[in-house]
């Protein structure tokens, strides 16, 4: 809930914005192009900062004009500095420090809500004056807003890095108030990929392994056990490649937001995947000489997706900060329940192989008859998606 009121100024429109529970309230000036806003922040350490800036040219952190307050190491009382968060900021280089905006701000300052006697503690609310004179007809701002534990002299370090501290982006007009709907569409396509993700790489991709392992050893279904596991895991591939370009896409969205882990493991997966489709096309026949080394490679690499494919999924649900959520539980529930049939069908090929490995022996031994039959799968139990 956003509000237009401080102890100091009334404001003319105010917006909640999506993370870490601020909010700005503003009046624009349309004549001169002045806008007056406050920025409503809370700080998550007594020794931390907060920071709201503008960025004039795009949705992101570098580039980013911030102002931020924190306690001043030598006093203890409230300051606000500026600073500029060029490219070496986000590789940490060297200490952040203070210099004077390039944008034309008027005034600033910082005051803690409860006036004089308030303190900086964890959950202390901060309030960020700021006056800037905005370009002509540009009435469409980049607010990027953050916070962090600790300040290094005058330096603040880095912000932690989870998926709301990384959405510390909106874009909005100060004129109409409209906010931009990136944003939404943003949130929705992330849902979306999460989505089709979760039950490609995390559930169908495994479930085509499982039907290779166990079901190509039951004679009565011949080789529909390869149609149904092909079918699978195709369907699984298609929609993890959809699933896949989404995520890129939200990349190409989000500039300043990147998930280094969850990249690199994604685009692992999806060129295991793309690598085993592709192997489809050029599997030899089982009297080839080849055969072995195709199965070898099948079966790694096969094996490596649906390890990549899984892990990656519960590196997703950390990102989208569902760590702890209910959709991760489902998601636990389903993959716990393949396990354990997993189990039980391991368990089921590995006794009827004793079995008819006994039987074997007593046969050479000429305890029974080489007439009497067992079950109908295979004794060998081969590893691995099909081959």
């Amino acid at each position: 809930h956003c509000s237009t009121t401080t102890a100091t100024k009334t404001f003319q429109k105010c917006t909640t914005l999506p993370t870490q529970q601020a909010s700005i309230a503003w009046t624009f000036h349309p004549h001169n192009a002045t806008l007056d806003l406050c920025f409503f922040g809370t700080f998550i350490s007594p020794s931390g900062w907060v920071g709201w800036g503008i960025n004039p040219t795009s949705a992101e952190m570098t580039g980013t004009r911030a102002l931020v307050a924190f306690p001043d190491p030598n006093s203890g009382q409230l300051v606000l500095l500026p600073y500029i968060l060029d490219p070496s900021v986000k590789l940490q280089k060297s200490p952040l420090l203070s210099r004077p905006l390039d944008i034309h701000l008027i005034s600033s300052s910082a005051t803690l809500y409860g006036g004089k006697m308030a303190t900086i503690h964890n959950g202390a609310t901060v309030q960020i004056y700021a006056t800037v004179k905005l370009v002509p007809n540009k009435t469409k701002i980049h607010h990027v807003w953050n916070r962090g534990l600790y300040v290094q002299g005058y330096s603040p370090t880095i912000h932690p890095t989870t998926s709301n501290d990384l959405s510390s982006i909106t874009t909005f007009d100060v004129l109409s108030g409209s906010a931009a709907t990136q944003h939404n569409n943003v949130d929705m396509l992330k849902l979306v990929h999460g989505i089709l993700n979760a039950i490609s790489w995390g559930l169908l991709l495994p479930m085509g392994a499982v039907t290779a392992r166990y079901l190509r050893h039951v004679q009565a279904l011949g080789p529909t056990w390869f149609y149904v596991h092909s079918g699978i895991q195709l369907s699984a591939f298609f929609l993890g490649t959809v699933g896949f370009a989404i995520g890129i896409r939200m990349g190409a969205m989000s500039p300043g937001v990147t998930y280094g882990l969850h990249r690199k493991l994604g685009f692992a997966a999806f060129c295991l995947g793309a690598l085993q489709t592709l192997a489809l096309l050029f599997r030899p026949k089982t009297t080839h000489k080849f055969r072995k080394y195709w199965k070898s490679y099948h079966h790694f690499v096969g094996y490596s997706c649906v390890v990549l494919g899984v892990v990656n999924v519960f590196q997703g649900f950390e990102v989208m900060g569902e760590g702890r959520s209910y959709a991760k539980l489902g998601y636990c529930l389903c993959l716990s329940t393949l396990v354990g049939i997993c189990i039980a069908l391991e368990v089921n090929s590995w006794v009827i192989f004793c079995r008819k490995s006994k039987e074997e022996k007593m046969r050479r031994e000429g305890l029974i008859s080489g007439s009497d039959k067992g079950s109908g799968i295979h004794s060998g139990t081969h590893s691995g998606i099909h081959g």
